[in-house]
C-alpha cells in the first residue's frame, strides 16, 4: 500500500501550466519544496507544469501561495499562476473576489465570468516600477531593453520582428552578471497602438506559452516608449491578456482553467 501521496490539482492560464498543491498535505515530517518541486514539475518523470503554487492558510487572506518554479527556484509571484489559483478557490470555495497573498504582496482576484472549470477573471496587479533603458552584452552583440518591475523583474526589449534565435539570446540575458537575482525576458513586438505580443523566457521555467506579469511588463513597456496606450491587449502563443495601467495601478484580465486532479506518489 503507497503511504507517501500528494493530491494535486493542474491548471493552466494562456498555456502557462501550474500544479496546486496543499502543503499541509505532504506526508510526514517538513520536506524540501523546492526538491518536491522539481519532481513534480518533471515532464518525462513527474506530472510535468511550470511551476508548483504550495497553498498555506493564511488568517488575513483566502489564501497564501508560494511559487517554486520547475527547477526548484521560488519566485515572488507569477499573475496566471495566482489567476490559477483563484480558479482553484472559485471552485473549491465558490468565492467571487478572491485575496491572495503572494511573495510579492497581496493580490485581488474577481471572477468576472465562468463556464464549467473555465474561469475569467480581473486581477489587481500592484504597481509598476520602471527603472529605465539598460544594455546588455551578450556574446560580443549589445541589447538594449527596458528594466520593469511588475512584483517580479523584467528585461523588455521592442523588436520588430522575433529573432530565430531568441531563446539563446534571453537565456544568456535571464542569468547576466547585471541581473544577480535573475530575470525574465520578453521580446515585444507593437502591432497596432492597443495590441503588443510577445515571448518570454521565465526566470526558472525558460520558454512558456504566456506569462501574467510578462504581459504586463510588455504592455508597460511599449506604453513607457509611447508605442502604445492603456488599455493594451498583449498576445502570446497561451493567449490573450488585457493590461490596464492607470495611475501607476495594473490591472490584468484574462482566463483560466482547471484541467485534472490527480496523486503523486512521493
Amino acid at each position: 500500500m503507497l503511504d507517501k501521496i500528494l493530491g494535486f490539482t493542474k491548471a493552466s492560464a494562456c498555456g502557462n501550466d501550474f500544479l496546486i498543491v496543499q502543503a499541509a498535505e505532504l506526508p510526514g515530517s517538513p520536506q524540501n519544496l523546492a526538491e518536491i518541486s522539481q519532481q513534480l514539475c518533471n515532464r518525462h518523470y513527474g506530472i510535468g507544469a511550470d511551476g508548483v503554487e504550495w497553498l498555506h492558510p493564511d488568517p488575513d487572506h483566502d489564501i497564501c501561495a508560494r511559487l517554486f518554479n520547475a527547477d526548484g527556484s521560488e519566485a515572488e509571484i507569477s499573475g496566471n499562476g495566482t489567476r490559477c489559483v483563484a480558479a482553484y478557490l472559485a471552485e473549491q470555495k465558490g468565492l467571487r473576489e478572491i485575496r491572495i497573498l503572494t511573495g510579492a504582496g497581496a493580490r485581488l482576484c474577481r471572477l468576472l465570468r465562468r463556464q464549467g472549470t473555465h474561469f475569467r477573471f480581473s486581477m489587481q496587479m500592484g504597481k509598476a516600477e520602471t527603472a529605465g533603458d539598460r544594455e546588455v552584452e551578450v556574446n560580443g552583440q549589445k541589447l538594449r531593453g527596458q528594466v520593469v518591475s511588475t512584483g517580479n523583474p523584467h528585461f523588455v526589449m521592442l523588436v520588430e520582428q522575433f529573432p530565430t534565435n531568441w531563446q539563446t539570446q534571453a537565456a544568456a540575458i535571464s542569468t547576466h552578471k547585471q541581473f544577480p537575482q535573475g530575470t525574465n525576458v520578453e521580446l515585444v513586438r507593437v502591432l497596432n497602438p492597443g495590441a503588443v505580443e510577445f515571448r518570454i523566457y521565465e526566470r526558472g521555467a525558460g520558454e512558456t506559452q504566456s506569462s501574467g506579469t510578462g504581459s504586463c511588463a510588455s504592455a508597460v513597456a511599449a506604453i513607457h516608449a509611447g508605442r502604445v496606450k492603456s488599455p493594451v491587449e498583449v498576445r502570446a502563443p497561451g493567449g490573450v491578456q488585457t493590461v490596464r495601467w492607470q495611475n501607476d495601478s495594473l490591472e490584468l484580465e484574462g482566463d483560466a482553467d482547471l484541467i485534472c486532479r490527480g496523486e503523486f506518489f512521493l
